[in-house]
């Protein structure tokens, strides 16, 4: 990015004097080149980097995916399009299949499953899968969180007198 240089620019409060309006960097672009990837039935972004663009996933966060590309093999300066076939599979063993790979069970967001006691990552339509039965669970045992959600109402411990009134009648009749 070209501006001015540093003792001569003029002495104003933003940035942009500094360093010019924005970086038109342009990125060449291989013949394989995605724009979108379609990986574990969500988008992703080809033009980010790839640890980046996996967070796109619903379960997959910043740290699973830098763990998971380094078990992978993958480049992290490698940006999503540019990835092959072969290493988007690979990547997406890795994450469905964690404790093959050695990724430590505190690294995993299914810890101790209710129903058969194993160590799991949940990740896309699984995650939301687990989540409904977990609250179903939660409401056929009728604990106190689960009358809570068939209610709808706050399920932590929240205040309920004052807050949380939008989207409901306000006032006595």
């Amino acid at each position: 990015c070209v501006g001015f240089p540093l003792d001569t620019a003029p002495r104003v409060w933003w940035p942009f004097f500094y360093f010019g309006r924005g970086c038109n960097m342009s990125l060449v672009l291989p013949e394989s080149f995605q724009h979108i990837l379609r990986v574990l039935n969500t988008n992703l972004k080809g033009e980010r980097k790839i640890m980046f663009s996996l967070t796109a996933i619903k379960g997959v966060g910043k740290r699973y995916a830098n763990l998971c590309c380094k078990m992978a093999e993958i480049d992290l300066n490698k940006r999503a399009g540019e990835l092959t076939e072969d290493e988007v599979k690979k990547l997406v063993t890795v994450m469905q299949n964690p404790r093959q790979y050695r990724i430590p069970d505190y690294f995993l967001n299914r810890q101790k499953d209710v129903k058969d006691g194993r160590y799991s990552q949940a990740i896309a339509n699984g995650l939301d899968n687990k989540l409904r039965e977990d609250l179903e669970r939660l409401k056929k045992i009728r604990s106190h969180r689960g009358i809570r959600h068939y209610w709808g109402v706050r399920v932590r411990g929240q205040h309920t007198k004052t807050t949380g009134r939008r989207g409901r009648t306000v006032g006595a009749r």
